[in-house]
Order: structure tokens, then C-alpha cells, then sequence
């Protein structure tokens, strides 16, 4: 007869094998193990009049204390790492229950992989999908952990002076949906206490005014700057943007990258590049004629179309085992490893890059 009931090792948790069987591991934040090392049950017990609780009433009492003791001083409840989630959108008799938003948040390792150039575009853009329109289908343990992962980005670009502009745009969104959840809703649509969100509003002001007094710092260079490369090879360059954002500002620095950056050959590959493929641009390719400004026609395409997204890297998605996973090219490449467990005979095949947008359709049901 076949087991139906739900396995006690089942893949949503991590185990270890010891003498005495297998134990679940419970991953807690670092701030947890330091803060409550000598948290000793008597201590729990010496205040108020707990010490007249005897046997279990006594240990339940301090196990309620202990827990809203760790709540208070860790920023996250729980840290998982895990490298790949198994997406679930409906039961079965082997799985109950769905994927949320939330889980996948609070499960995939997105707290690493803002430390990783690669990733930090991806994960800034989905967190800017989220605080517009995500925010509340949010568990109140995601929330906290949305904005313990947001301080570590804001934190990166303050450190390492990369990309401000876009974190700057997610607190914008961010601080737009929470004013107009906070004054207009309340507290009927927020997980907590409205004054915790009124805080949090706060700290993202504190953010913003940090981020746009921030300085970069001049690099002194002995060798080779960018300015000494042939015009071509400074051409090719600029051609490798995707933003015109990084277009505009990089002519800004000299007045020889300026005369670059109003190239119409530049802007005519920028708007073959967003939009050759929507309806009504595909002849852009077959347009010869000179009269065209190109940057302003990249201006007015941007207002009824969508860009491009392209990032270093992304999530993938395995339509054969429904799982949800970070790819490590370099482990990929050599060890023919694929991110998952996956059963399938030709893994490749059955991979699919994952946008933000696309990640949060995911778990629409």
C-alpha cells in the first residue's frame, strides 16, 4: 500500500543524520545565537511571581518568555539558505498546502546574492515589483524579512557606490505604497501594528536622505583611465549599455563622451535592441533615412512600451521538477551540476530563466 501522509524528512527542511536518528536543523540568525547563549530557564524564572509555578506550567511560561525574547532582539526570525524551493500551486495526496510569495522570500538565499554583482540588479528590481503591489500578500515574518534584506541592499550601495539609482527608485515605490497604505487604509490591510509601519516610513526617509547626500569618492588612477582609449573603443563601449539612463549621465563626465552618447547610430541600436519586437516597431531595422532622431524616438517608444530587461543573472525555473533555484554557472560548467535534484534526462532542456515579473506570477492563483 503506498504511503499518502505527509513525510516527516520532507524536502522543506534541512536534516542530519545522528546516533540516535535523524534531527531536524533549525537555522537561527546570528544575532540570536549571540544574544541568548546564557539565557538560563532560572533567570526567566527569578521575576515577577513565575517562581510559584512548579513543573511544566513553569516551563511553558518560560518558553513563551523565550520566544518573545528571541522576536525582540533578532531581525529575523529564521535564515534559511536554501538553493532551490519547490514551487507547489495546488494539493495532492503526497503535498498539502501552496508556495507563497512569502515562503520563497523568506526560503531562497537572496541575502547572499545581493553580495553578488550578478544578482543585485535582479533582486533590487524584484523587491521594487513587490513594494508596489505585493507588499500586503506579504506573511508578517516576510515583511520582516523584505526589510532586513532592503537594509543590506541600501547598506551595499553605500559601501560599494553601485547603482544608487535604481535603489533609490524601489524607495520611492516603496515609501509611495506605505504612505498611502498607512493614511488612507490603516491598519486593515497591514500585518502589525500601523505604528510599526509608521516607523519603518520613517527609516526609509533616513535611507533616501543617505543615499542622496552620498559622495563618490574620486579614483586616483597611475595607469590607463577610460578617457585614454581609442575613440572606437569608447564608442564600443557605450554601445554595451542598455540604459539610457548610463548613456546620458556618461556623456555627461567629459565633452568628447558627450559628442559619443548623441550618436543617432547609438540611439537606433538602443530602440532596435527594447522594441524591435513589438507590434508596429519591427520595420525600425529597415528605416535608412537620416532625418530621424533616434533619441527622441527612444524617449516616446519608452512611453507605450516596456524595455528589455537584461540582467547577469537570474533565477531559473524547472518546468520538468516545478522547482525554483539559483544557477551557479561555474559549478554548472563544471561539475554538470544544474541547482537542483532534478530527475529529468536532459536537465537543460527543461530550464527556463525566471524575470521578477515572472517570479511573482508564480504565486498568483
Amino acid at each position: 500500500m503506498p504511503f499518502l501522509g505527509k513525510d516527516w524528512r520532507s524536502p522543506g527542511w534541512s536534516w542530519t543524520k545522528t546516533d540516535h536518528g535523524w534531527k531536524r536543523i533549525v537555522f537561527f540568525g546570528h544575532e540570536l545565537e549571540d544574544n541568548n547563549k546564557d539565557i538560563d530557564l532560572k533567570e526567566l524564572c527569578s521575576d515577577n511571581n513565575e517562581n510559584l509555578f512548579v513543573g511544566e506550567v513553569c516551563e511553558l511560561a518560560n518558553t513563551k518568555r523565550k520566544k518573545e525574547f528571541y522576536n525582540n532582539n533578532t531581525k529575523s526570525q529564521f535564515v534559511f539558505r536554501d538553493k532551490w524551493i519547490y514551487v507547489q500551486k495546488g494539493s495532492t495526496k503526497e503535498r498539502h498546502g501552496y508556495c507563497t510569495l512569502g515562503e520563497a522570500l523568506n526560503r531562497l538565499d537572496f541575502s547572499s546574492a545581493i553580495q553578488d554583482l550578478r544578482r543585485f540588479n535582479y533582486v533590487a528590481k524584484l523587491f521594487q515589483l513587490i513594494a508596489r503591489s505585493q507588499l500586503t500578500s506579504l506573511s508578517g515574518a516576510a515583511q520582516k524579512n523584505y526589510f532586513n534584506i532592503l537594509e543590506k541592499i541600501v547598506r551595499k550601495v553605500l559601501e560599494d557606490n553601485y547603482n544608487p539609482r535604481l535603489v533609490k527608485e524601489l524607495l520611492q515605490d516603496l515609501s509611495s505604497t506605505l504612505h498611502s497604505l498607512t493614511i488612507h487604509f490603516g491598519r486593515c490591510v497591514l500585518v502589525g501594528n500601523v505604528n510599526i509601519w509608521l516607523c519603518r516610513l520613517e527609516t526609509i526617509v533616513k535611507w533616501q536622505q543617505e543615499l542622496n547626500n552620498m559622495q563618490i569618492p574620486k579614483q586616483l588612477y597611475t595607469g590607463m583611465s577610460f578617457n585614454d582609449l581609442p575613440l572606437h573603443m569608447q564608442n564600443q563601449i557605450l554601445c554595451k549599455l542598455s540604459d539610457a539612463c548610463d548613456i546620458i549621465n556618461l556623456g555627461q563626465a567629459t565633452p568628447t563622451l558627450h559628442i559619443l552618447s548623441e550618436n543617432m547610430t547609438l540611439w537606433k541600436k538602443l530602440c532596435q535592441f527594447h522594441f524591435s519586437d513589438k507590434p508596429f516597431c519591427r520595420n525600425l531595422g529597415l528605416t535608412r533615412s537620416d532625418n530621424v532622431d533616434w533619441k527622441l524616438m527612444y524617449f516616446t517608444l519608452q512611453k507605450h512600451y516596456p524595455m528589455k530587461e537584461q540582467y547577469g543573472d537570474t533565477l531559473h525555473f524547472c518546468k520538468h521538477c516545478s522547482i525554483l533555484f539559483w544557477k551557479d554557472q561555474h559549478v554548472a560548467l563544471f561539475l554538470k551540476d544544474f541547482g537542483h535534484p532534478c530527475t529529468s534526462n536532459d536537465p537543460d532542456s527543461c530550464l527556463m530563466p525566471i524575470s521578477p515579473q515572472h517570479f511573482i506570477d508564480l504565486f498568483k492563483f
